[in-house]
């Protein structure tokens, strides 16, 4: 047994998923009395090494019930792993004084566990949120007989064995039949089906007549009250704001200083003061 743990110590179901399985496999199950000496070890004294060889001794459980979700379409090696927290949570709570073998005791937590984990992850848009949602979640998929939707009968069968109404279990099979969607639809996608994307649903104001017109005057009104205040400028600072923001070659602080003959923080300088003015005069024009 001792090679068996140390095997299991150096691996992990996201590892060699195969050779995790064949490992837990080969640890022997515990017999009722060594599982009771164990559970008091740990209950009683708090032991770690015990709880570690109650831990390992189950894992071909939790491998065994994970397998039983294969149907989501997720990662097994995940679906293990959060199973093996399950099983640790419930040899932390297991008391030899139940009277129940652990394996009884530790089912609840590892199904636990893996749900949460499914819900989590199963769909970008969660599909069940209240308990009675999760239970019919989980419930529907197995009772389904055939990969059809459900008929009247069907739908009252298992509506009946769930306690819920007929219109909950439809709405929960529409939700599993439905398919997440990007927003703006797979990038290699062609035309004709990336307009299908939820995103050109949305209305574009872009093309909206009014707001049309409304952004061409505000850009004339704004370019010609620009002008009237740059023309309010000296000569020398039009020119410095000309060939600093308007022209197609801009010139550098220092080109300017050159050119007039001054140091480049007073062309910063001046530049700073004609900028200032301009928002001034451009404000008051509004």
């Amino acid at each position: 047994m001792g090679t068996s743990l140390q095997l299991v110590d150096r691996l992990v179901p996201g590892g060699n998923l195969d050779a995790y399985i064949q490992a837990v496999g080969r640890i022997p199950v515990l017999t009722v009395e060594e599982e009771k000496q164990l559970a008091e070890r740990l209950h009683y004294e708090e032991d770690v090494e015990a709880a570690r060889h109650l831990v390992l001794s189950h894992l071909r459980f939790v491998v065994h019930i994970a397998r039983s979700y294969s149907g989501y379409g997720l990662a097994q090696a995940d679906l293990i792993q959060e199973g093996n927290v399950g099983l640790m949570k419930a040899v932390k709570r297991f008391n030899p004084e139940y009277g129940v073998r652990l394996v009884s005791f530790a089912v609840h937590w590892i199904k636990a566990e893996i749900h949460e984990f499914i819900l989590r992850n199963w769909r970008i848009v969660k599909v069940a949120t209240t308990k009675a949602q999760r239970k019919l979640f989980f419930n529907l998929r197995s009772q389904k007989k055939r990969l059809a939707w459900m008929n009247e009968a069907e739908v009252g069968a298992v509506a009946a064995d769930l306690g819920v109404e007929p219109r909950v279990v439809r709405e929960m099979e529409g939700r599993l039949a439905s398919q997440d969607t990007a927003f703006d639809g797979p990038q290699n996608d062609d035309d004709d089906n990336a307009y299908q994307a939820p995103a050109y649903f949305l209305h574009d104001h872009r093309s909206d007549p009014a707001r049309q017109l409304e952004q061409a005057d505000w850009s004339e009104d704004s370019s010609h009250r620009l002008m009237e205040a740059l023309q309010n400028l000296d000569e020398r600072s039009q020119d410095i704001l000309r060939e600093r923001w308007l022209s197609e070659g801009k010139m550098t602080l220092h080109e300017l200083a050159d050119k007039y003959g001054v140091s480049a923080e007073r062309i910063r300088q001046l530049e700073k003061n004609a900028m200032k003015k301009i928002r001034n005069q451009m404000v008051a024009a509004a």
